[in-house]
């Protein structure tokens, strides 16, 4: 199993942090042991002062897949949720100085918090779909997935000319602006369609 995520792919949470609006999707990956259950508490790492949440819609394959075309792309999903791209923002911003990678500001372990899956009454329906995360009972950030500059058929579609997707494989779609910093005893509680789908506190 591995975790694909799309960076940038909101044009405002682009602009929030200073960046370009992507002309193709921005791909990086975290690995398995970056997964954190929804069930589990999640600890403030010791290597940052400055973490970060985003959250966005997470997409799981269902079958194995390379080089999909993007009209035959719903035909390889239909569960989603939502979960949390943590960011240990201080170090990317110094990768991202030096032009380094940025896996150890974004695919620690931990770092890909996931909630509970739901299956799609129909793929359609995904193309406008409001998620929200609240801290501590404050809402925070709103999406909606119309907003992404890019699909999740377009995703798939482009990520699988690079590496084949394995069912189980998770998409973490982008999020949108709004993202901010937590601090230890947080309470972050992630919604698709007004559902809770993960609670997690940081401690």
């Amino acid at each position: 199993m591995k975790i694909i995520c799309i960076g940038r792919n909101y044009a405002e949470h682009a602009k929030e942090l200073n960046n370009e609006v992507p002309e193709a999707p921005v791909l990086f990956m975290k690995p398995k042991s970056a997964l954190q259950l929804p069930e589990k508490p999640f600890y403030y790492p010791d290597f940052t002062t400055d973490l970060h949440y985003e959250c966005e819609v997470v997409v799981k394959m269902q079958k194995n897949g390379r080089a999909i075309s993007e009209k035959f792309a719903p035909r390889y999903y239909k569960e989603i949720s939502v979960g949390l791209d943590f960011t240990a923002r201080d170090l990317q911003t110094q990768q991202k100085k030096k032009g380094l990678p940025w896996e150890i500001a974004k695919a620690f372990d931990g770092s890909a918090v996931v909630g509970k899956f739901i299956e799609l009454p129909n793929i359609e329906e995904l193309n406008s779909l409001d998620f929200h995360l609240d801290i501590n009972g404050n809402t925070v950030q709103k999406g909606n997935t119309q907003d992404m500059i890019y699909n999740v058929n377009q995703i798939i579609a482009y990520a699988s000319r690079f590496f084949t997707l394995n069912m189980g494989d998770l998409i973490f779609t982008g999020t949108p602006a709004g993202v901010g910093p937590v601090a230890a005893n947080d309470h972050l509680e992630g919604y698709l369609k007004g559902e809770k789908l993960f609670d997690v506190t940081v401690r």
